[in-house]
């Protein structure tokens, strides 16, 4: 028994050929699914299309579109944004706004007292903010002084911060807190710890 073989040329020799004019397939009707495989490098189809003389089957990369190519390779595929791995933050059960002013009033106390005593959430969760400040301090300039002071409530406690910072740890590049473990607190039990300026 012969193998039956058959191709698109084949079929549209059978076929009427209205049935291929350009009038009846519309560009909202076309299908345009060819089969992507994922790789690390790039991206690629699993098979070069071939330009027919029909117009319904173009060659097609999508990293030669030049609509493409500033685009990351979730974006190129329409998956959406990328997952969040690895980019949580600590929320202290509170919303947003309510966590910037915590986060504001802590730093601006710690900076004035040099210690404070808080949960050991809240105390890791602000020492960046301290840090940062201080990193804002040893570089001095107006603009670093304006941030500062849209942080901290207190603007002679900025004024007094830009002054000492540079003498005190110019030498020292990061690290500028210390935390320390202490009994937790009565009542519900949290854990609780010092942080002060080294």
């Amino acid at each position: 028994m012969a193998s039956a073989t058959w191709s698109m040329l084949s079929l549209r020799a059978v076929l009427p050929s209205s049935s291929f004019s350009s009038s009846s397939s519309s560009p909202s009707t076309r299908c345009f699914s060819p089969s992507i495989r994922l790789s690390r490098s790039s991206i690629q189809p699993s098979r070069s299309w071939s330009h027919s003389a029909r117009g319904h089957s173009p060659s097609f990369r999508v990293s030669a579109l030049p609509a493409f190519s500033g685009l990351s390779i979730a974006n190129r595929l329409n998956l959406g944004t990328a997952m969040r791995h690895g980019k949580r933050v600590p929320k202290l059960g509170r919303p947003a706004d309510q966590r910037r002013a915590l986060l504001r009033g802590l730093t601006t106390e710690l900076l004035r007292h040099g210690r404070i005593k808080t949960t050991r959430a809240k105390a890791r969760a602000m020492r960046k903010h301290v840090d940062h400040m201080i990193t804002l301090a040893k570089g001095g300039s107006l603009h670093q002084r304006r941030q500062a002071l849209g942080f901290i409530y207190d603007k002679q406690l900025v004024h007094a911060l830009f002054a000492e910072v540079p003498d005190r740890y110019g030498e020292r590049n990061g690290g500028y807190t210390r935390i320390i473990r202490t009994m937790p607190r009565r009542g519900d039990c949290a854990p609780m710890a010092f942080i002060e300026l080294v």
